[in-house]
């Protein structure tokens, strides 16, 4: 998993004078894993974890940017570590993959900021990055920057008998009903002594059948 310094406070601190500090309505605080309707549970390891989608614009309204309007997916991943010992996220890669099988990746600031900057003027830019030409934004977005700082998972290490959550963000504008037959892929959790965790596949039907009712 990707980590940016932590001198992004400092900048986010310069940015934000004119966007919302805090969020309007955070979310929820995270529960145990298996009380969410998406999770995968590995018994013998102690460790569960689940996928939330923030797929509605009442649900996300916990961030200061509509991201399902740029063609972002907030996930809030909710990892529980019921064992004696810490578990490391430090290496870990966590994809979102699409009925079809494509594996998307986990979204930086710079992914997000380069859709919005298009949406307001698509005169100015292009949604595929050309080679040779940089792919960076012009300037960072004050929210977008300031709900990755707030939102985004975090959590590196997951300490015994504790709970850690926090949101990743994928692009699924080219995917129709993006959740139906997809799910949550994350492989390379570690145990205390550096061993690979069997990978986790949490399946989005689950989440979509309780939606349903």
């Amino acid at each position: 998993m990707t980590r940016r310094a932590l001198t992004l406070t400092l900048l986010l601190g310069v940015l934000l004078p004119t966007a919302r500090l805090t969020a309007e309505h955070p979310p929820a605080p995270a529960q145990a894993a298996n009380t969410y309707p998406a999770f995968d549970a590995h018994p013998a390891e102690h460790v569960t974890i689940a996928a939330d989608p923030y797929d509605t614009k009442d649900k996300a309204s916990c961030f200061r940017m509509d991201y399902l309007k740029l063609g972002f997916m907030p996930i809030r991943v909710i990892v529980t570590n019921d064992g004696d010992k810490p578990i490391s996220l430090d290496q870990a890669r966590i994809n979102f993959i699409t009925a079809a099988g494509d594996k998307i990746p986990a979204a930086e600031p710079e992914d997000v900021e380069r859709r919005a900057t298009v949406l307001k003027n698509p005169s100015s830019g292009v949604k595929l990055p050309i080679p040779g030409l940089s792919n960076k934004p012009k300037s960072k977005d004050p929210k977008i920057e300031a709900d990755f700082n707030e939102f985004e998972y975090q959590a590196i290490v997951v300490e015994a008998h504790t709970t850690r959550a926090g949101f990743l963000f994928y692009d699924v504008a080219d995917v129709n009903n993006p959740l139906k037959g997809a799910k949550l892929y994350l492989r390379r959790l570690q145990s205390a002594d550096g061993k690979d965790l069997f990978y986790f596949e949490i399946p989005f039907d689950k989440y979509l059948t309780t939606q349903s009712k």
